[in-house]
């Protein structure tokens, strides 16, 4: 296939691009600087200059594929606390990139999150690939692109674990929850710190999405996650461990003090099976766990 990714040199996408490579695919890799296009044409790919605003680039290059990927998120507004100005950014590219596969048969793979599902209301069990949730952060755009179905398009939806981790991650959840430890000079959960939390490595995570492109049935959710639920306090057990530092329990009123803008994240209890999505994709993950990958210390490194 010729595929459209975007966020090609992102976390995620610097990992999905090779993969795609490496099963026989070409790539288009959409790129907004000079520096994002020289890293995809490193890698063997193709470069089409634009971002997420560009929309006509975005139906063009889709209409010109034989299958998207679309990963690139505004995180930078996320970031700053314009959570619905990134998620409408998405919803937007998401109808552009639509316009330009309606009635093709082709397939899209949108990007969505397993936190999501809590922030839908589903509590007490571990969520899984059937919850379908009537509307919200981020759940517009998923459900936009389940829909697509409807429209002649072969989509599907990742729902990516809170902590996506690899040798790869340098600005995500696990790197922002050590950042607070070394700033603190202590690991730190909240309460007893037994919300559980999600976890996928990067590769495995890559590898789901070219199946999902490949293979999945037009209008799935599927989920990225290998590890259903790591308590927080062994998340901050590892922090601790191999930063030398103590572990210590916080509450709920410190952690948007300790935490920053994790504060309402590090409460979460986000258990989320991936039951479903394995025995449709035949998904095998093969890389470490969430603390097997923390006592590799990669993250620990200065």
């Amino acid at each position: 296939m010729r595929v459209l990714l975007t966020g090609a040199t992102g976390h995620l996408g610097s990992a999905v691009l090779p993969e795609l490579l490496s099963a026989g695919h070409q790539v288009v890799g959409l790129a907004r600087s000079d520096a994002s296009a020289a890293a995809i044409e490193k890698l063997g790919a193709q470069v089409r200059r634009g971002d997420l605003s560009d929309l006509d680039v975005l139906r063009e290059e889709a209409a010109a594929s034989d299958g998207v990927i679309h990963l690139a998120f505004r995180h930078d507004l996320m970031l700053t606390g314009d959570m619905a100005g990134a998620a409408e950014a998405d919803l937007v590219a998401l109808k552009a990139l639509a316009d330009g596969l309606d009635g093709s048969g082709k397939p899209l793979v949108g990007t969505s999150g397993t936190a999501m599902i809590v922030m839908g209301g589903v509590v007490g069990r571990p969520g899984t690939e059937r919850d379908v949730l009537p509307g919200g952060y981020r759940i517009d755009a998923e459900n936009f692109v389940a829909d697509l179905a409807s429209r002649g398009v072969h989509s599907s939806v990742v729902r990516l674990a809170p902590t996506v981790h690899s040798s790869l991650d340098h600005h995500g959840f696990i790197t922002a929850i050590i950042a607070a430890a070394r700033q603190n000079g202590y690991a730190a959960y909240v309460g007893e710190g037994a919300n559980r939390w999600p976890a996928v490595h990067t590769l495995d995570a890559a590898n789901l999405y070219r199946l999902a492109l490949e293979k999945a049935p037009a209008g799935s959710r599927l989920h990225g996650v290998t590890d259903e639920g790591v308590p927080f306090a062994d998340i901050a057990a590892a922090v601790g461990r191999n930063l030398g530092i103590p572990v210590r329990s916080i509450s709920p009123e410190e952690a948007g003090d300790y935490f920053g803008f994790l504060g309402a994240f590090a409460q979460m209890d986000n258990p989320t099976s991936a039951v479903i999505t394995r025995e449709l994709l035949g998904w095998t993950p093969t890389h470490p766990g969430l603390i097997a990958d923390l006592d590799g210390g990669h993250y620990f490194q200065v």
